[in-house]
């Protein structure tokens, strides 16, 4: 009784097989694919479990896009999945896809505590809500809610609501982006595609060019983010237009994530995943995070009492993918007796 667990990104994908005996700790075979290497997500799938020769009866995939009735678009990926088509073309009977963020926030519920750093303790309800923020590529959201019995996934594609500037920099650099795109998101800021347009538009306002170090570095990179973020971590004294950068991007996902915490009411907690949070724990965890984060007026002692904390985990949403997959095993064997 095995599942198909996959995470499927524009840049990389991965896939897992895991066993229902064995659980989540232990997949019977894992590989990481460059997702721009292959023409259909159909056709790595089939040559994954070839390979392993194994075929497993439920599938589960995190996909990067909103899921709607069954099928989705991948974003930055020419690639479009079916449920049902996935089901017929990978002889799979019963087969699921979440969203990306949904699949990390399933996987919250396997992880343990070596897996997070604690932003702010709170004093989280076991059956509170959940909501999980994660920039990465682009900004994901997602939450969980307690039913009486379990929590439920419920994806969301909040990330794309219109960003509200706090302070008069912010409202400047607004205004810019205001000019030069046709909407100004939090998905466009507060992610990786994000770094680069707050950095110049700090370096458009200093006084001094940067130094040739970082100079050259910028000119040779292809994604400019890792070297703003590297050079901000490692060389702050000299890469001050970096770490402001930093600063300014905290300041806007301790907001959103704000937003999103008291829409939901997450009692449970907020959590932050995505790939950049556990590069930059070390600005997240500046006092200056939480005080953003619990601005919201009457409502900040609510706030207080939430846990604030990382996600540390890289393979948090293939693992949500792999509970997913597994739960739906005893439904598949009873629709197939």
């Amino acid at each position: 009784m095995i599942t198909l667990a996959g995470d499927i990104g524009g840049t990389k994908t991965i896939l897992a097989i895991f066993d229902q005996a064995q659980g989540l700790g232990m997949p019977l075979a894992e590989k990481v694919f460059k997702s721009a290497d292959f023409d259909s997500f159909e056709g790595m799938v089939e040559g994954f479990l070839q390979e392993h020769d194994l075929q497993p009866v439920t599938a589960c995939f995190g996909v990067a896009g909103p899921v709607i009735a069954g099928s989705v678009n991948i974003t930055k990926l020419p690639w479009s999945l079916s449920e049902q088509e996935l089901q017929e073309r990978l002889a799979i009977p019963s087969v699921r896809l979440l969203n990306d963020l949904a699949a990390t926030a399933k996987g919250l519920e396997v992880l343990g505590d070596e897996d997070f750093f604690t932003l702010q303790e709170g004093v989280g309800d076991p059956k509170g809500t959940k909501a999980v923020i994660a920039p990465g590529t682009g900004l994901g959201e997602a939450f969980l809610s307690w039913d009486g019995q379990k929590f439920q996934v419920h994806a969301s594609e909040g990330g794309h609501c219109l960003w509200a500037p706090q302070g008069p920099e912010q409202v400047r650099f607004f205004e810019e982006l205001w000019d030069r795109h046709e909407y100004v998101s939090y998905d466009l800021i507060c992610s990786g595609r994000g770094i680069p347009l707050i950095y110049d538009f700090l370096q458009r306002q200093a006084d001094q060019k940067p130094a040739a170090w970082l100079s050259d570095q910028l000119a040779g990179a292809s994604d400019l983010s890792p070297v703003i973020v590297k050079a901000a971590l490692q060389r702050p004294d000299d890469a001050p237009v970096c770490v402001r950068t930093l600063e300014i991007f905290c300041s806007i996902l301790a907001s959103e994530a704000a937003n999103l915490a008291v829409q939901v009411l997450a009692s449970g907690g907020v959590y932050l995943g995505g790939g950049i949070p556990p590069r930059i724990v070390s600005f997240l965890k500046n006092e200056k995070f939480l005080e953003t984060f619990l601005r919201r007026g009457p409502l900040r002692p609510i706030l207080t009492k939430m846990p604030v904390r990382v996600i540390l985990n890289p393979k948090t949403a293939l693992l949500g993918a792999g509970l997913c997959g597994l739960e739906l095993i005893p439904i598949a064997n009873k629709d197939q007796s």
